[in-house]
This record gives structure tokens, C-alpha cells and sequence, in this order.
């Protein structure tokens, strides 16, 4: 990103001089790598609030310049996704625009990330779409993998404290999760979701109880016959795979691993 460039733009609406200073001083702001600070000539500092608005105030000239050629296209901050009908169209506009961008704003486009593909095929900022004719946003799987590693580390955390501490870990990520992608239409995701959790919570627990007669007694306090709790609880059984069984969906129910904290991803 052309500091030059970025000003300019910046300038039009800003009139302040004092501000226009302090934004050129955060552009210009050195980074330090092995003790040694190199000077910024190009680019923006990651991380801030204000380097994806100054992206966007830079990229304006970008969304006229669709506007004007009449394209679909969805863009935040750095990322743009561009609709057209076919491939070869695709090709023909991703040439075009990468020029655009090269030509009016010093801009070189990622080559690795850029590419041509379909909706379905393609994720933008944790979304994607299904593959029927009626197109529908659903979750993309990379997020759910990226979700699913952050939910094992704090199941790992959770081990040898109680249960409602472990969940009160949980709640603000899958709340925080589930509002972002509420505009998805695939309730069988956050359904899956939602047992996936629960099974793992009953992992949390058959580790807690420990010794045979501890989960013996666990059992049957949760309402399993006597039987069964003996022919459960006094086996060798894999700590997933019991959260999996029958067994397990029946002693790890709503009534043991949903607490008034808890709440279904789903009914929200």
C-alpha cells in the first residue's frame, strides 16, 4: 500500500491537519525484528482498529470502478469476492482488475490467494454457499475446524475442575461464534456442533469420576439401572467412545450437561 497514495484519499474528507500528521506517523511506524527497528516505506501496521478502515478509504475507488462496469462483487476491507457468469469472464475481469489496482493505486494483488472458482468452492470471511441452484450461506469447514481446535484446548483446560466451570470457558466462545454466523442457513451444523460438545463434556466427566466404583455409583446416581451401570462402568471403555454410546447419550443427557448456563446452539 502506497503511503503517498493512501494520503491523498485520506485528504479528501479529512481536513485536519494535525490528524492527517498522526495517521502519516502511524503508517510510518518502524517494526522491530532481532532487536533492530527497520523503517516502514509501504503497507499499513496489522493488527489495529484503523488499518481496515484505512483500507477501505482506499479501495473506494475500487468499489466505484465495479459500480461503473456493473459487476456483483463483496468486499471488506482487503478482502473482494467478484460475481460474474462463467470462467473465462472471471479471468478476463480478475486480469483486469489486478491492472486497476496496479495502474491507480500501486496495489499488487496476492496471486496465491487470488484465484477463480465457484461460490461453492470458495470461502469469504468464514462463510460459503451451498452448491444446489438456490444458493444458501452456510458455515464454512475450515471454520468449524478452526472452532472445534479452539474448543479442544479449553476442553483440555477444563480437566480437574467441575463441570459448570469448564462450561462458563465454553459459553462466550460458542456464543460468540454463533451470533457471528447467524446468518447461515444450515441448522444441521449447529446441531452437530451441539452434540460434538456435549459428547466432549461427557469425556470431561467420565475422566473426573476415575475409578470403577466412582463411575458405577455416577451412573446410577444419573438414573441408569444397576445392570447396565455395572456392565458400563466396570469395563475398559475408550473415554470418546463412551460419550458416544447409547449409554453415554443416556446418563450425559440434557439433565447432567446442560445446567440453566448452558444453552443449545441451535434454539438460540
Amino acid at each position: 500500500m502506497n503511503h503517498d497514495i493512501l494520503m491523498s484519499r485520506v485528504a479528501r474528507v479529512v481536513k485536519d491537519k494535525g490528524a492527517l500528521k498522526l495517521i502519516r506517523r502511524f503508517l510510518q511506524s518502524g517494526t522491530m525484528v532481532g532487536g533492530v527497528v527497520h523503517r516502514r516505506s509501504e503497507g499499513t501496521p496489522q493488527g489495529g482498529p484503523l488499518s481496515p478502515l484505512l483500507s477501505n478509504i482506499l479501495l473506494d475507488d475500487l468499489d466505484k470502478e465495479l459500480e461503473r462496469r456493473g459487476h456483483s462483487f463483496c468486499r471488506y476491507a482487503d478482502d473482494c469476492n467478484i460475481y460474474v457468469r462463467s470462467r473465462v469472464s472471471g479471468e478476463r475481469v480478475m486480469a483486469s482488475i489486478t491492472g486497476f489496482l496496479a495502474r491507480h493505486l500501486r496495489l499488487r494483488v496476492n496471486a496465491e490467494k487470488s484465484v477463480v472458482g465457484r461460490p461453492r468452492d470458495r470461502t469469504f470471511l468464514g462463510y460459503s454457499v451451498t452448491h444446489y441452484r438456490d444458493l444458501r450461506l452456510i458455515v464454512a469447514g475450515s471454520s468449524l475446524v478452526r472452532l472445534r481446535r479452539r474448543l479442544k484446548v479449553l476442553f483440555r483446560q477444563g480437566r480437574g475442575r467441575r463441570l459448570t466451570t469448564t462450561i462458563e470457558l465454553l459459553n462466550p466462545v460458542l456464543r460468540g461464534w454463533f451470533q457471528y454466523f447467524r446468518l447461515a442457513e444450515s441448522p444441521v451444523v449447529f446441531k452437530s456442533l451441539d452434540a460434538w460438545v456435549r459428547r466432549r463434556l461427557r469425556c470431561v466427566l467420565w475422566r473426573q469420576w476415575k475409578r470403577p466404583q466412582t463411575r458405577l455409583t455416577a451412573l446410577m446416581r444419573h438414573g441408569l439401572d444397576q445392570t447396565r451401570s455395572h456392565a458400563t462402568g466396570r469395563t475398559a471403555v475408550v473415554v470418546l467412545g463412551w460419550s458416544a454410546r447409547r449409554v453415554g447419550h443416556k446418563v450425559g443427557g440434557p439433565s447432567l450437561v446442560s445446567p440453566p448456563s448452558w444453552s443449545l446452539l441451535y434454539a438460540r
